[in-house]
């Protein structure tokens, strides 16, 4: 009896172990499909009939409002590793003066580029401690408020 449960104790560990290597995959926001999007005809669809075929965006233009962005990503988490975006979808719609569809563009991962938004650092002035004069620097530093009677 002892044996079996030894057993069926490592057989749940093994899955468990196996199960916590797997990855997480987590998909974020909203493209149409491409059956959607072949209903829409340039020059002839307005932002309402879009609006009624596919529905309205989450985002729009920043300046302007004569474009309408559907933007869906599919990250996938493994362990302690960083997230990792492995599929982008942009589907970009844009509209003429009059609201009408101009254009239909379909955009994928590989069309992306990457963006560094921490281009410099802000400099400190005074002196770099290393870590173990972080450590040992306070050692013995008393201050006035620890001792303070209220």
């Amino acid at each position: 009896m002892l044996r079996k449960v030894m057993i069926n104790a490592a057989a749940v560990a093994a899955v468990a172990g196996l199960l916590a290597c797997s990855p997480v995959i987590r998909n974020h926001g909203y493209t149409p499909p491409d059956e959607e999007l072949q209903t829409i005809r340039v020059g002839q669809d307005t932002r309402g009939s879009v609006r009624r075929k596919i529905g309205r965006p989450g985002g729009a233009g920043l300046f302007t409002d004569d474009g309408w962005y559907y933007v869906s990503s599919k990250v996938e988490h493994l362990t302690y590793h960083a997230p990792e975006v492995i599929d982008r979808r942009v589907v970009a719609i844009t509209f003429d003066q009059n609201d009408v569809v101009a254009s239909v563009d379909l955009y994928g991962l590989n069309e992306g580029r990457v963006v560094n938004l921490e281009t410099n650092t802000t400099p400190t002035f005074g002196r770099e401690l290393t870590i173990l004069e972080q450590v040992l620097g306070n050692i013995g530093v008393i201050t006035g408020d620890v001792f303070e009677a209220n």
